[in-house]
């Protein structure tokens, strides 16, 4: 049984300084003992804060983002430079800042394009994820997955009594029809989030209390797909204190 820890930070402002600060040692904590490191990201708005502040911190540059992949737990299928595109945000807030972060390391997920399907999409990104793992999985040896949660209990793009979001033997899956705009979506599986070693659930504001206390009390994950994102050593859930329902 992995190990849960669950930590109340007072406002969301905190929580994303919180994380960027965990961040920046669980990297420089884990190259010191392997590499490469890989780690998949979140969007969404505590998970951009998240990525801003480590780009505000003045102790990143002791990471050797030369031997850190990124990855992404899901992806709006829309064209190349969008700006709901979680890449573009990320590439904002943090990864243009990254000098010595080498481009092959930025796996980013498919964007649309005229000749490009969203279930071609996936596929090409179960590929990627292939390509880097080692051990016949076909998964790369996570070390980390960050995710957000919807004040539906959704993480990635894995929805509540989605059909979509039940896919089991596959790395990456196309979302069609998803409940939260725009429809097409490109998410990572329950395969690939519990087999990294640790997972952090990252959730703020009142809206996320229900959804929290959902997956803290592991309903079946077609309800609150958030109570099975757990990690195989670890799962930390790094929440605020209205996410948390102590205000």
């Amino acid at each position: 049984m992995s190990e849960r820890l669950i930590v109340v930070h007072p406002d969301a402002h905190t929580l994303a300084q919180a994380v960027a600060a965990r961040l920046i040692t669980f990297l420089l904590d884990r190259q010191s003992v392997s590499s490469p490191i890989h780690v998949a990201l979140t969007g969404g708005t505590v998970g951009i804060a998240t990525l801003a502040a480590v780009a505000a911190s003045p102790i990143k540059d002791a990471v050797d983002w030369r031997g850190v992949h990124l990855w992404w737990g899901d992806e709006r299928f829309l064209p190349e430079g969008d700006l709901d595109r979680n890449e573009v945000q990320a590439r904002h807030a943090l990864l243009d800042s990254l000098t010595s972060l080498p481009e092959a390391n930025i796996h980013y997920m498919p964007r649309a394009q005229e000749d490009l399907t969203v279930d071609a999409a996936a596929e090409l990104y179960s590929a990627e994820l292939a390509r880097f793992a080692y051990d016949g999985s076909g998964i790369p040896a996570f070390d980390l997955i960050l995710l957000g949660m919807g004040p539906d209990a959704h993480v990635a793009s894995l929805f509540p009594n989605h059909p979509d979001a039940q896919a089991s033997g596959k790395r990456a899956i196309a979302v069609h029809d998803s409940p939260k705009p725009p429809a097409l979506r490109i998410s990572l599986t329950f395969d690939v989030i519990q087999s990294a070693d640790e997972v952090w659930v990252i959730a703020a504001g009142a809206e996320k209390a229900e959804a929290v206390t959902s997956g803290l009390a592991e309903l079946p994950r077609e309800q609150a797909p958030v109570a099975a994102a757990h990690g195989t050593n670890r799962t930390l859930w790094l929440v605020d204190t209205t996410a948390a329902g102590m205000q």
